[in-house]
């Protein structure tokens, strides 16, 4: 497989932290990943799956692209929302470009490649569009 390209909808989210909470039981603290971080990861692998996306090679470098495109806000006058949808404006809000990019690979992380060391390059954009949604594409080096 040299490249592979799939979109998943909806607005781009990123990787919450880990929780650490004391056991009631216990007593002793313990760490869990936030629900909306794990539903959102699912959410990936299966955009991913319905691609009939295969696995990449355990000794191939890869270099991964995610475009994340969020929705302009509603109160976004009309010269302001044409500015956002032809790029002149980026959104500079959350979530941050690394943590969309770490949900995704965590994500993708024994799916579409054997462990994310394979990840070589890795490139995040963020930009307005009439629909919010993520693309991404992983290819060989």
């Amino acid at each position: 497989m040299e490249r592979i390209s799939f979109t998943v909808p909806g607005p781009p989210q990123g990787k919450a932290r880990a929780r650490t909470v004391r056991n009631k039981y216990t007593g002793k603290p313990m760490s869990y990943t936030p629900e909306s971080t794990v539903l959102y990861e699912n959410w990936i692998r299966t955009c991913y799956m319905q691609v009939d996306g295969g696995i990449f090679e355990r000794n191939e470098a890869l270099l991964i692209s995610v475009h994340a495109y969020f929705e302009p806000p509603k109160s976004a006058s009309k010269t302001k929302r044409a500015d956002m949808l032809s790029g002149k404006l980026r959104p500079l809000k959350k979530p941050d470009g690394d943590n969309i990019l770490k949900s995704v690979c965590d994500a993708l992380n024994g799916l579409a490649y054997r462990d994310d060391i394979q990840l070589a390059e890795k490139h995040i954009y963020k930009k307005y569009a009439e629909k919010a949604r993520l693309e991404i594409t992983i290819m060989k080096i």
